[in-house]
């Protein structure tokens, strides 16, 4: 039984939608480098400018090998496990009260779902339309 996934545009949009999550947060990383940097001193993390350079190498390159379908199976496990330690130190909703705890919450369950995805993307793998199914049939 066919899945339908051969030529279907399915996989490259949810491509899309994955990217634009890690590309949009990487790139707001390095726009925003200085704030960025105490905010993840203020986290305790050793070496807060080496740590958020190489948050935003992980995302912005992560993000495109997503987007093009480049290695996306490697691609995929090393942003998930990225997202492992980044929601448990940066979305901890159980030491938190009140909205902020609410929106942290929110956030945890919002990469949870992410992570769920980039499961499917390293099984599956990226669709037809991208570069590893082109280098495959090549």
């Amino acid at each position: 039984m066919s899945n339908g996934s051969g030529t279907s545009a399915v996989p490259l949009a949810g491509r899309i939608l994955t990217s634009i999550v890690f590309l949009g947060s990487g790139f707001s990383k390095v726009a925003m480098f200085s704030a960025m940097t105490g905010f993840m001193a203020a986290k305790h993390l050793p070496l807060p400018a080496v740590s958020l350079a190489a948050a935003a190498a992980v995302e912005i390159f992560g993000g495109l090998a997503v987007l093009l379908g480049f290695q996306s199976r490697i691609a995929a496990w090393i942003l998930f496990l990225y997202l492992i330690p980044t929601t448990v130190i940066f979305h901890n909703f159980w030491t938190m009260t009140g909205p902020e705890q609410m929106d942290n919450q929110i956030h945890f369950l919002k990469n949870l779902a992410i992570m769920g995805g980039l499961l499917f993307l390293a099984a599956f793998g990226p669709g037809a339309y991208s570069i590893d199914n082109r280098r495959a049939a090549a």
